[in-house]
């Protein structure tokens, strides 16, 4: 039993319970510091972890009717193919040098994008209801299927993104929707497209299973924990602290 892996599941999982900000954003950089594994096998154990530990997620939304499946299909429509697509390009040119600084200045990027997205979260919706102006309803299908392109080609490149930048998307597209369904369609939206990723990065060696066991054993009973806390933490506090952790991690990641 590796109990630093336990431990840092445990961390993760309380932290995603708290803010409900993915995994992602923290775990990619944790098994780069911590437990110094290639970026490109970061990146893929990642999107396994986000999977599973979103799939439980995504049901109870779904059960509770927090689901919008057309907005959910329109997104996957973009993000799949993107992800096939940036899987098959790494394929045919091999995991070089070059795509592992390419993986890890995505990842980077990545960081700083979510870190803003969670810090500026209410001032989305208003942005987003001004852009209705200029958004007439026959385009939104298009805008959607090209966010969920951005999407697929970022999660793949960095295992960053299904959750705050996707939830961001939803809510400047569609900000008449209620904040329990912008959360459950992009947690619905996050679980095939962080699987399709993760098996494209499986088919490439770039998981460390034995470590995901490890990290999924400490992160269930976290996320229960962290959503116990939630109820008692100022959410101000919670989203100062996640932020600071994610501008550091980016900016270390992409120096």
């Amino acid at each position: 039993m590796d109990w630093m892996a336990v431990i840092s599941g445990f961390g993760v999982g309380a932290i995603v319970g708290m803010t409900g900000v993915g995994g992602g954003s923290l775990m990619t950089p944790l098994l780069l510091s911590v437990f110094k594994l290639h970026p490109a096998v970061a990146i893929g154990t990642d999107l396994w972890f986000a999977a599973i530990t979103k799939m439980a997620g995504s049901v109870s939304h779904h059960r509770a009717g927090h689901v919008d499946w057309r907005i959910t299909g329109l997104l996957l429509a973009g993000s799949i193919p993107a992800s096939l697509a940036t899987i098959a390009l790494m394929h045919f040119t091999g995991v070089t040098k070059g795509w592992a600084s390419a993986l890890t200045f995505s990842l980077g990027i990545a960081l700083l994008l979510t870190a803003v997205t969670v810090a500026f979260r209410q001032v989305w919706h208003g942005v987003g209801l001004k852009l209705e102006r200029w958004v007439p309803p026959q385009r939104k299908a298009a805008l959607t299927v090209a966010s969920g392109l951005v999407l697929g080609v970022l999660v793949s490149l960095s295992s960053i993104g299904a959750g705050a930048i996707g939830a961001t998307l939803i809510m400047l597209l569609y900000p008449r929707l209620e904040s329990h369904r912008v959360v459950g369609t992009d947690i619905a939206h996050a679980v095939p497209l962080t699987l399709v990723a993760g098996i494209g990065h499986a088919t490439l060696g770039h998981v460390n299973w034995e470590l995901l066991g490890m990290l999924l054993v400490g992160s269930i009973p976290g996320i229960w924990l962290g959503a116990q806390l939630t109820r008692k933490m100022p959410e101000k506090l919670v989203r100062t602290l996640l932020c600071v952790s994610l501008v550091t991690a980016g900016l270390k990641v992409i120096h």
